[in-house]
């Protein structure tokens, strides 16, 4: 469990790095390429890994539509996050992306037919209200980017939700896919619009960092969930927030105000209970 545990704290670790690094290059190449080198990373990862664990047939899903659907789900959720990234701190923006489990919470009644409980839609509903002390519409601090963040919190709820469904595949399986959708779209993409010219080598090695943070990010969390239950790792995924509020304040001198600290005390400790509750669920019926 430890060993478990390490993996996926690692691997929070690597996303949020992911995070500042796509912050960094949003200044120096264009979105599209950003996210073609982050999948590039996955798809060279989930490779050899899927081969692996998962066999020489490690490309067969039992449910295709609904791996490539819940895959096109995850490159939105890349596009609307970094895309609303360039224009937010990156602890606000990492904040927002955080109500991902507050929607679950409200979805998993419509896609799943669980049964939604009183208690979660109110805490939902207060994890909401945080949003609302970072973002605060209205006035000065407000950007539609955080409408972006928002959007892609939505999604990313529902692409949960798509990977609950695909139980009977591989977990390698689904990781290849995830990587192999990613890559082909923006690899198609570039070759209509054309590759940007890069040379700078810094540029060159931010890259190269997205891609191989975005990757074993990824690879992290699925070692983690295959030693691990869920459950039991799930509730770690709020320590992003302080790497996302560390690199914020080394990287680009950004630190949340008090009220915007509030907010995301408000939305970690809403997603915690939602998570923890949701757990406890089925114990509690047997």
């Amino acid at each position: 469990m430890r060993f478990a545990l390490g993996l996926f704290i690692l691997g929070g670790l690597c996303l949020s790095s992911l995070d500042a690094v796509g912050k960094l290059l949003m200044s120096q190449t264009s979105l599209i390429m950003l996210i073609w080198a982050r999948y590039l990373g996955q798809f060279l990862f989930s490779l050899p890994l899927a081969y692996w664990r998962a066999g020489p047939e490690f490309w067969k899903t039992s449910r295709p539509q609904l791996q490539l659907m819940r895959s096109t789900l995850l490159l939105l959720t890349s596009v609307l996050f970094f895309g609303g990234l360039q224009f937010l701190p990156l602890a606000e923006a990492s904040a927002i992306s955080f109500t991902a489990p507050l929607w679950v919470a409200l979805l998993s009644g419509p896609m799943l037919g669980e049964r939604v409980a009183k208690s979660d839609a109110w805490v939902a509903a207060l994890g909401f209200s945080g949003v609302l002390l970072i973002v605060r519409p209205g006035t000065d601090i407000f950007h539609y980017g955080a409408i972006l963040i928002g959007a892609m919190a939505a999604l990313n709820a529902v692409y949960q939700l798509m990977t609950r469904q695909l139980t009977q595949d591989n977990p390698f399986t689904t990781f290849f896919y995830s990587g192999l959708v990613g890559v082909t779209v923006f690899s198609v993409w570039l070759g209509v619009t054309g590759f940007p010219t890069v040379s700078d080598p810094l540029t060159i090695s931010l890259l190269c960092a997205a891609g191989l943070l975005g990757g074993l990010g990824h690879l992290l969390f699925v070692l983690a969930f295959y030693r691990a239950p869920p459950a039991s790792l799930t509730p770690f995924v709020y320590l992003q927030m302080i790497w996302a509020i560390v690199f914020g304040w080394l990287i680009f001198s950004q630190l949340p105000d008090s009220l915007a600290l509030l907010g995301m005390a408000i939305i970690i400790g809403s997603g915690l209970w939602l998570i923890l509750h949701r757990h406890r669920q089925p114990r509690a019926s047997e």
